[in-house]
């Protein structure tokens, strides 16, 4: 079964189109990235799977429930792109709330906490006060709230941003792991090496998809060797299609 499936999507506000005939599968296990510049209709695309927004036209199924659904948000692990932290409580103090949040069972939540602050490099760091925390600190901390409910689906948005590349390789280790376990991980990102680690790729641009599938078979479609220079050409070809209507 499919954990995120989407049908001729078309998202808007008013009379303005975001996104136009959106079709995406992405099933356990996997992990897709979602890749566009700003304003392309990452978030909008993120915010419908979520169920914050209702689909204009189209079908967006989530865990097996036709969206929107408030009780299918329990069932989603989410890190935003702006961090939502309480600065004057400890880090410690900040991911013992957000388990009491997500209802993580009080059994578990200290080995929850230790793996998850394991995971991002903060465990030395957890009695400190958050506004004492740097910005990679708090882009850090973030993900580890996402990861403590162990949530089925996991949606990132930008995760890597403002992290050193060893621990992005850390992160990448255990975004694996958890797919291997089973676990459902869309991301969003800037970062093309991000794109490469995924098992398959969305590349939006003016609220377009213009390149899916895996990045081997995207390589190899394109004749390229990276997957910023898929985007790239995908780009120039939506611009001629675009010219020749």
């Amino acid at each position: 079964m499919a954990i995120i499936s989407i049908t001729n999507l078309k998202q808007g506000y008013g009379k303005t189109t975001v996104l136009n005939d959106i079709n995406l599968q992405v099933a356990a296990g996997e992990i897709l990235a979602l890749i566009g510049p700003s304003g392309a209709g990452k978030t909008t695309l993120v915010s419908t799977i979520m169920g914050m927004l209702k689909p204009k036209e189209g079908e967006v199924i989530v865990l097996g429930q036709h969206m929107p659904r408030r009780e299918s948000l329990a069932q989603i692990g989410y890190m935003a792109q702006s961090d939502a932290l309480y600065d004057e409580l400890t880090a410690q103090e900040n991911l013992v709330f957000f388990c009491e949040m997500q209802g993580v069972n009080k059994k578990v939540q200290s080995q929850r906490i230790a793996h998850a602050a394991a995971v991002v490099n903060l465990t030395m760091d957890l009695n400190k006060r958050v506004k004492n925390y740097s910005g990679g600190m708090k882009r850090r901390l973030s993900l580890a709230i996402a990861l403590i409910s162990d949530p089925p689906l996991l949606i990132l948005d930008e995760p890597t941003v403002g992290i050193d590349p060893e621990l992005r390789q850390q992160i990448w280790h255990e975004l694996h792991q958890m797919a291997a376990a089973g676990k459902t991980i869309l991301l969003t990102t800037h970062v093309m090496e991000d794109a490469e680690e995924a098992n398959q790729v969305l590349m939006i641009r003016g609220g377009e998809a213009i390149a899916q599938g895996t990045p081997a078979a995207l390589l190899s479609q394109y004749q390229v060797t990276s997957i910023e220079q898929v985007f790239l050409q995908a780009g120039r070809d939506q611009d001629a299609h675009n010219r020749n209507r």
